[in-house]
């Protein structure tokens, strides 16, 4: 066989090979992390109490505050300005790891108060359609 003609086995092809196997390294790792966090935003779920329209925001406060000791239910943040234009949209609770029986823990919790005109359950499911 000619000179010309030999494969070279040299550093260039384990380099290149080397490269190329990084390279795919590096894509399996991307999209693994787009799996998680998408696996991640598909399992959220929240609980949002809507109020009377005549409700004060120190009765929603104390009925955000009132209701927050039940497990696996955590109040999310509210607004810095709490003001009857940021507060119209109520209170929510994040219920990603609630049983439902901690869901009808908060249930009977808000139930209690006068002022809750509703509970709405939604999960990342519900959105976009």
């Amino acid at each position: 066989m000619p000179e010309s003609s030999r494969v070279s086995t040299g550093r260039r092809g384990s380099a290149a090979g080397a490269g190329l196997a990084l390279s795919l390294a590096a894509a399996l790792a991307l999209v693994l992390a787009g799996c998680a966090k998408m696996d991640a935003a598909l399992g959220q779920q929240w609980a949002t109490v809507s109020f009377k329209p005549d409700t004060t925001i120190t009765t929603m406060l104390q009925v955000r505050s009132a209701c927050s000791h039940i497990p696996n239910v955590r109040a999310e943040a509210l607004p810095k300005q709490r003001t009857p234009v940021t507060m119209a949209a109520g209170v929510t609770y994040r219920t990603d790891n609630a049983s439902d029986a901690n869901l009808a823990q908060l249930q009977q919790c808000l139930q209690r108060y006068p002022s809750v005109a509703g509970i709405d359950f939604e999960d990342s499911g519900d959105e976009g359609g």
